[in-house]
């Protein structure tokens, strides 16, 4: 399949003789043509039209409103995906992008993340578990023997950090404004640009949320212990029309649910290695990313602290 034609990218295609980038859900390939660069993206579980219809039209709506996101080129059919022999494909405009970095200028973020909340959206729907329920005492207890009992190398500070993740899980509470967001804007998915600028990736994963508990794990990525970088974030947020506000505990719950679950999927992915994680070494690195930094109850009301600082100016 010529996957030029099918998207209607110009002549001469020469794809990149192996993927430029990789993640979780997926590869990219980098394909020239006459007409340009394009990003053309992998997925190592396959969906359907219907599956990724909300989540593209989103997308596509917040590259109209001049959100800095690489724009979604469909196929001359109208379709988002294509086959490539049997591997299914979706192109988007190429971007030089930079490597992740959590240390982007934090009024940059801010006013992107400002722009993804102004992008008219119903948010209809019922929000996802992975955002808003708890892990459980129960679970945490059960990965933690069970991990213990195989060896794992990261198991006794996930048993050291185990009341902590079931205290955090008591300010859950369910989203209150909803509206469709992006939900995954992590350092890997809001990239620096060889320009100087800031890009959006990864749509994907967009669905109902609250634009303030969004912000509350944009806060966390992005500033983390730094007060003056959340003071930044947030005033740059609010003076270009976010919606969000993070201002109770309770802000911090769609950060609390994901990175329970992460933990509880990167947990068991080490003890039965699959598809998404084929070596224990990689699922130890992706556990690793909660341990090292975990979102404790005193960072996150330091972070609380900053915001109503912020706000109080």
């Amino acid at each position: 399949m010529d996957i030029a034609a099918r998207f209607d990218l110009g002549a001469g295609a020469k794809l990149s003789d192996g993927p430029v980038a990789k993640g979780r859900q997926g590869a990219v390939w980098r394909l020239e043509t006459s007409e340009g660069r394009w990003a053309v993206k992998t997925a190592f579980h396959p969906t359907s039209e219907e599956g990724v219809r909300s989540a593209t039209v989103f997308h596509e709506a917040a590259h109209a409103a001049g959100v800095p996101t690489p724009q979604v080129r469909r196929t001359v059919q109208g379709t988002v995906f294509a086959l490539a022999g049997d591997t299914q494909v979706r192109v988007y405009e190429w971007v030089d992008l930079k490597a992740p970095d959590a240390g982007l200028d934090p009024a940059l973020v801010g006013a992107v993340v400002a722009a993804v909340h102004r992008v008219p959206s119903a948010g209809t729907g019922p929000v996802d578990q992975w955002y808003r329920e708890p892990v459980g005492a129960a679970r945490w207890d059960e990965l933690v023997q069970e991990l213990s009992a195989a060896g794992a190398p990261f198991a006794g500070r996930l048993a050291g950090l185990r009341d902590e993740l079931v205290a955090l899980e008591s300010w859950l509470e369910p989203p209150l404004a909803l509206q469709t967001c992006h939900r995954d804007l992590w350092a890997d998915n809001v990239l620096p640009t060889a320009d100087g600028g800031i890009c959006v990736i990864d749509w994907e994963n967009s669905g109902p949320a609250d634009p303030g508990q969004e912000l509350g794990c944009v806060l966390f990525e992005f500033a983390r212990t730094d007060p003056g970088r959340v003071r930044a974030l947030t005033d740059a947020y609010r003076q270009a029309g976010g919606p969000g506000a993070v201002d109770r505990r309770g802000s911090f719950s769609m950060l609390i649910a994901q990175l329970g679950h992460i933990t509880e999927i990167a947990a068991t992915d080490w003890l039965r290695p699959n598809a998404r994680s084929p070596r224990r070494a990689d699922a130890a690195a992706w556990i690793s990313e909660v341990l090292d930094e975990p979102h404790t109850r005193e960072l996150l009301d330091a972070l609380l602290e900053a915001t109503a600082d912020s706000q109080a100016r």
